[in-house]
């Protein structure tokens, strides 16, 4: 429900409402709604009535966070610019400086030298082509593309993210946008087609699918680029080998996706001073060469080389093919790193190599997976021309899906004239899809290989992000209604046992079905219990003062809270769990705190009454699987029989009944339970939920589910897996969804 819309809600005779948002239907499906967040208990006769637009309370305490400075780009100095200028060499255009060892091998490769206007036509395109595709393309217009200096067709898909509801996952909240660093800019009235172009957007179905599948066609592109590049460069180096028309087009787009570790200014200034006029020496050197040799097309590069000077070219050569290996490495390690952030992409273990930069990274199921293929793919190829074919094809793929994505940001976000931007893809994407089709006249030769390694990336990354998706809207379908807690009381049909529980789901909104099957599983459940989500939102970097966002679920006495962890795609989580809990807990404090000067404020200090004495012994609970418990604990009839209260939670000290007193001393209460709660300790609970197709589902939805996304969840990285908790802190309880 967005804030803007108008509710329905219950009001008490004593005019206090309770809020019935947490349980309403997400779907878009009308109905009555059966429960929700609520400060107040529900005592007294109750109307439903119809209130004004709604504010969230997770958009009031986004707002009320101090918040964190803007992360705009840092003023350096002169000499700094200069210092990150010569450290973009090593990164960014490593892998573009190795095109001059096999440029003109392959272009006179298949059409010999016949007199010197073949030369200079060939040096022509390309001269050109550097002009018009890294220099203008990607140095003038795709870098100012980046999502607060994160490069990348991920980056790009998370920057139109944040202006238009196109993400297939539902779990998108408004207080998403109070992130200070979400910097949303909400197009003006003024230009009318991009304001049709973000409804279009959001209402089609199926251009959210488009829009998702040209990014995991790009980001598998450039997985497979990972592969053919230390190849194809390293091995030209060693031995000249000639490869295809593609390799004039070569880390342009390294060049963005390795944008993360430097500002686009020290990359501009590299690549027009020091990078361009060295490329263009290079390639006019050697058609100078050719002009007098003819015959020497064959690694017309050593070839033009004094004698005198070889062997120390021929060693810089190797040098520059390692970190050009290194460049496309490096910008594979960060697009999986942003595909897992936005759940295209199963979770591996990531090492921050850097504690000052925080986005140089390593990802060493990656790298060797890239080592393993990347052989493969050298044994298999038989000749050069095969391997620089597969090159381009995977090159090119990644930048045409760039000129799209681009394309999108120029109209929704940019909102430029739209001259420039049709000129924009009529000639780039022109250029591209010319070059494209000249590889794919030979993928009959061998290169469908990379094409193969493409398709079964892009299938795993499909079906990742289909199986999450199906998971999260069952749990969305499945979650518990918010009377079962008001008939359960307090004490939630158990025994409510010192301590803090921090239930994880994946959950923004609701009471997960995985609560009740912990209620129906435990003998007993802690005093306290948070809903802990981690969210990861589309931006780069979540300010700590702003990762989490607290709500109340049920009334007071339940001691029942929900919190949202809100992660950038670019944020480390190193913390261990000590340090997460502190944090967390600091949070909690500080939002009732909040809560009880905003009360005050609204009221004259009246106190919560517990009305919660009509408590069953003999109800049941449903559980998504068909399964029935029972919620009459006989420890619970054990304790009625002794007259002992039920509707205070149990806790190592005798619980008297809360009186009537004023709103600070209700809040100093609270505090110190929640104090004694976290001495008591905290344990992590932790719900395994796993998905199975329903039998009566289409076969190929079966084998995608069961095995496919099965065999995914199974082998990759637990969330829980980054907190370093002890087994001693951890509870599973392992539970099966039918899609």
């Amino acid at each position: 429900m967005d804030s803007t819309e108008s509710r329905w809600v219950f009001q008490n005779d004593d005019e206090s409402e309770i809020d019935e948002d947490e349980d309403e239907v997400e779907d878009g499906d009308s109905g009555h709604r059966t429960g929700g967040d609520s400060e107040d208990e529900d005592n007294g006769e109750q109307r439903l009535i119809r209130t004004g637009p709604r504010i969230d309370s997770f958009d009031v305490e986004a707002l009320e966070v101090p918040g964190a400075l803007r992360n705009d780009y840092e003023e350096f100095s002169v000499g700094r610019k200069i210092i990150l200028a010569f450290q973009t060499l090593g990164v960014v255009f490593g892998d573009v400086g190795t095109s001059p060892l096999y440029t003109f091998d392959v272009m006179f490769s298949k059409a010999p030298i016949n007199d010197n206007e073949d030369i200079l036509g060939a040096l022509s395109l390309v001269l050109y082509t550097l002009i018009l595709i890294p220099l203008v393309k990607y140095v003038f217009v795709v870098l100012w593309a980046n999502d607060d200096g994160e490069g990348g067709t991920f980056a790009l898909y998370s920057l139109i993210c944040r202006h238009a509801k196109v993400s297939l996952l539902p779990n998108q909240l408004p207080s998403d946008a109070r992130i200070s660093s979400f910097r949303l800019k909400v197009p003006s009235p003024e230009l009318e087609r991009s304001l049709k172009i973000k409804e279009r957007l959001e209402t089609s179905l199926t251009l959210k699918r488009l829009l998702l599948m040209l990014v995991l066609a790009g980001t598998s592109m450039v997985i497979a680029d990972g592969v053919v590049t230390p190849a194809m460069s390293v091995m030209s180096a060693v031995g000249g080998l000639k490869v295809g028309v593609g390799a004039i087009n070569q880390g342009s787009e390294a060049m963005f996706a390795d944008l993360c570790y430097f500002s686009v200014r020290s990359v501009q200034l590299t690549f027009v001073f020091l990078v361009l006029p060295c490329l263009l020496l290079g390639y006019l050197g050697q058609a100078a060469y050719l002009m007098d040799n003819h015959a020497g097309a064959e690694q017309s590069f050593f070839s033009s080389i004094p004698s005198g000077a070889f062997w120390p070219v021929l060693l810089i050569a190797n040098i520059a093919a390692l970190i050009a290996s290194r460049a496309m490495t490096t910008a594979t390690f960060s697009c999986i790193k942003q595909s897992t952030a936005l759940g295209c992409f199963p979770r591996l273990k990531i090492i921050h190599t850097s504690r000052k930069f925080m986005g140089q990274i390593y990802i060493p199921v990656i790298n060797w997976f890239l080592l393993v293929v990347c052989l493969v793919f050298v044994c298999s190829i038989s000749s050069n021309t095969e391997m620089g074919n597969a090159y381009g094809i995977a090159e090119l793929g990644v930048m045409m899906m760039t000129t799209v994505l681009v394309t999108i940001v120029m109209l929704l976000i940019w909102q430029i004239n739209i001259v420039i931007v049709l000129s924009f893809v009529v000639v780039f994407l022109g250029i591209e899809l010319t070059f494209f089709s000249s590889v794919l006249w030979s993928v009959g030769d061998g290169s469908w290989i990379i094409l193969v390694f493409a398709i079964i990336m892009f299938f795993i990354m499909f079906v990742w992000n289909y199986g999450s998706k199906l998971k999260y809207e069952t749990e969305v379908k499945q979650k518990l209604s918010m009377d079962l807690m008001r008939e359960l009381g307090c004490n939630l049909g158990t025994i409510r046992a010192p301590g803090i529980g921090l239930l994880y789901n994946e959950l923004v909104k609701g009471i997960p079905a995985i609560f009740g099957h912990f209620l129906t599983t435990l003998p007993a459940i802690h005093s306290m219990i948070i809903f802990v989500c981690i969210k990861y939102v589309p931006v780069p970097v979540v300010p700590q003062s702003e990762r989490f966002l607290f709500r109340r679920v049920c009334p007071k006495s339940y001691h029942i809270f929900r919190c949202i962890a809100r992660y950038g795609y670019k944020d480390v989580r190193k913390e261990n769990h000590q340090t997460f809990e502190q944090l967390l807990i600091e949070s909690l404090e500080k939002f009732i705190r909040r809560e009880a000067q905003e009360r005050s404020l609204e009221s004259d200090g009246d106190d919560d009454i517990d009305s919660e004495d009509d408590l069953s012994c003999s109800r049941v609970l449903i559980a998504p699987n068909g399964s029935v418990y029972s919620l009459g604990a006989p420890l619970l009839a054990e304790y009625k029989e002794k007259n002992e209260p039920i509707s205070q939670p149990s806790t190592s000290e005798e619980v008297k009944p809360e009186l009537p007193a004023d709103s600070e001393q209700s809040l100093e209460r609270e505090l110190s339970f929640i104090r004694k709660a976290k001495e008591s300790g905290v344990v992590y609970l932790l719900g395994h939920g796993d998905i199975r197709a329903r039998k009566d589902s289409w076969f190929i939805k079966k084998l995608v589910i069961n095995y496919f996304y099965a065999f995914l969840r199974k082998n990759c990285r637990r969330g829980i897996a980054n907190l370093s908790v002890p087994h001693s802190n951890l509870m599973q309880v392992g539970m099966t969804y039918m899609v």
